[in-house]
């Protein structure tokens, strides 16, 4: 009995390929949107004022580190917790693939999250204008917890490798 439940809960981890299936469609949908955005853009170019490019471009960015991260936990997350990805010698491999454990990736994931948080920030700030100022405080509030809450775990991560 104690076998079977061991067994069951081993082969169980195979309920998470399909999650991470889904965060490449996840991925597809934002590519989508990334190109929709670009392509509404470039018509206008000439007559968006700087500030307004500097917006989309923002954007473009905030999407960009997005799709790395998706990328980086639904190859990471499958590679650690379902099964390690056969990929022929001949095909081209990510020079991260096979070396980023659960701990490495959740850094890997805070630093993306201030990352994008950063550049939120950013785009909230060039059009501090149009914002509520107790809006524009909370913003900085939530980045902050980001910041902090990513030195914690970085800091937290090293004592324990200790």
């Amino acid at each position: 009995m104690e076998r079977f439940i061991e067994n069951a809960m081993y082969a169980s981890r195979w309920l998470l390929a399909p999650i991470y299936f889904g965060l490449s469609l996840g991925l597809l949908a934002l590519a989508l949107k990334f190109f929709q955005e670009v392509f509404h853009v470039i018509p206008n170019v000439f007559s968006m004022a700087e500030s307004d490019l500097i917006l989309v471009l923002l954007s473009l960015i905030d999407m960009a580190l997005v799709g790395g991260l998706l990328v980086m936990v639904m190859i990471s997350g499958y590679e650690n917790f379902v099964s390690q990805l056969d990929i022929g010698e001949e095909k081209e491999k990510l020079n991260w693939l096979g070396t980023m454990d659960s701990s490495s990736l959740k850094m890997k994931v805070a630093a993306s999250i201030v990352a994008i948080s950063s550049i939120h920030l950013l785009r909230i700030f060039m059009d501090a204008k149009n914002v509520d100022p107790e809006h524009l405080m909370w913003y900085v509030i939530i980045h902050m917890t980001f910041v902090v809450s990513a030195f914690a775990m970085g800091y937290l991560d090293k004592l324990t490798k200790h």
